[in-house]
């Protein structure tokens, strides 16, 4: 029976093996009995014992409340399992992104997706989207929520960091961008036509100043001379909301029965990381890991915690501190994951997804890089259920 980890010392005999005889690491490490998850790093030091502490979703839920939720660009469904777990039940969800709508209907078979195959799911298709939902929501206003975050990338700081300064797609486009700027008042227009009691709309902060906020403004202004009251824009932590990452985005809720929105309270303090890879394996699905190169790993071990390799563009996560937030990648995957703050390794799919607070019966499908987008591009499910039950005690 092999001891828990590799020695610093054998580790470094196979990774000169693997380097010397052309042999993959994967394969060197099988015919010896180790995996990846045996790896060690040269400093695992710190200064401080980590918090072991990890809120689930399940803290969350509470009973049906009947409130019918709408869901635009639901993707994997991060914000909308919030909503659930707070009470809420979906009247429709609508995606168009056939892999993503997949994972919803694996995940929830009760829920009404609309969404490839059966249905495009283009929310910039305004007039078919309305003749749709009409026979759910009826020709009365609805007294329901409805819910979206159109696709962040046209606003996205961090979305533009993967290119050149000098290279034409740096600057941020904003609502210029031909596929994606418009879908926020494609959004607004279905608002405008079905009057819910209450909207939410999810995005980046980068949002507030593009076209030095002239685009938002109008937004606002549209949707006020409807009767709506707007709260201001609110940029909230994921952190500073039981969720162990440093994850920050914008909220802007208007409802249309003159009330206040009171914001979720925040958590007394920040979840680190650490409790998240103190959670079992036995049993889990999407934990698929990267098989790393020997050099890769040679370089990896070498990096304290909060580390950066420079050469992979990836940070060694610090345990006493919340994760950093986990990427999607661009819009056909690609995502870089962190690394394990303990193993020298790129971090799995439901490892992100556990720092992301989804359930760990929650399944998610297609290539593996599209796994990691679909994580990436989720509000964090704890975030949402905070966020509905807020919504719901302010406007119910």
């Amino acid at each position: 029976m092999k001891v828990k980890k590799l020695t610093l010392q054998t580790q470094k005999k196979i990774l000169k093996e693997s380097i010397e005889s052309g042999v993959s690491l994967a394969d060197i490490l099988s015919s010896k009995g180790w995996t990846y998850d045996d790896l060690v790093y040269e400093n695992n030091e710190l200064s401080a014992s980590p918090s072991a502490e990890y809120i689930a979703l399940d803290r969350f839920e509470k009973k049906q409340n009947g409130i019918p939720v709408v869901s635009f660009f639901s993707g994997a469904g991060g914000l909308d399992l919030g909503f659930e777990a707070a009470g809420f039940s979906h009247l429709a969800l609508v995606e168009k992104i056939e892999l993503f709508c997949e994972t919803l209907r694996l995940n929830r078979p009760d829920w009404n997706v609309f969404g490839p195959p059966s249905h495009s799911g283009d929310v910039s298709k305004t007039v078919e989207m309305a003749a749709l939902l009409r026979p759910l929501i009826g020709n009365k206003f609805f007294d329901g929520v409805f819910v979206g975050g159109p696709p962040c990338q046209p606003f996205s700081i961090a979305a533009n960091q993967r290119f050149s300064k000098s290279g034409e797609n740096f600057k941020r486009t904003g609502f210029a961008h031909e596929t994606n700027g418009n879908l926020l008042f494609n959004y607004i227009e279905l608002i405008k036509i079905f009057r819910p009691r209450v909207f939410l709309i999810e995005n980046v902060p980068g949002l507030l100043d593009i076209d030095g906020g002239e685009q938002l403004q109008r937004a606002y202004s549209d949707l006020e001379a409807c009767g709506y009251t707007m709260n201001e824009p609110l940029v909230l932590l994921a952190a500073e909301h039981f969720v162990p990452q440093n994850r920050t985005r914008l909220f802007i809720i208007g409802n249309r029965v003159g009330k206040s929105f009171n914001r979720p309270d925040m958590s007394r303090s920040q979840l680190s990381c650490a409790g998240v890879f103190n959670l079992p394996y036995e049993g889990i699905q999407n934990h698929i890991t990267r098989s790393h190169s020997a050099e890769s790993i040679l370089r990896y071990m070498k990096l304290d915690f909060g580390g950066r390799d420079q050469l992979g563009r990836v940070d060694r996560l610090n345990p006493l501190q919340p994760s950093k937030t986990v990427v999607a990648g661009g819009t056909k995957g690609g995502g870089r994951s962190h690394l394990h703050p303990f193993i020298p390794r790129t971090i799995s799919v439901r490892e992100c997804a556990r720092i992301q607070t989804f359930s760990e019966d929650y399944i998610f499908t297609g290539p593996v890089a599209r796994q990691f987008t679909q994580v990436g591009n989720a509000v964090p499910p704890v975030l949402g259920a905070q966020l509905a039950s807020a919504i719901h005690a302010s406007f119910y």
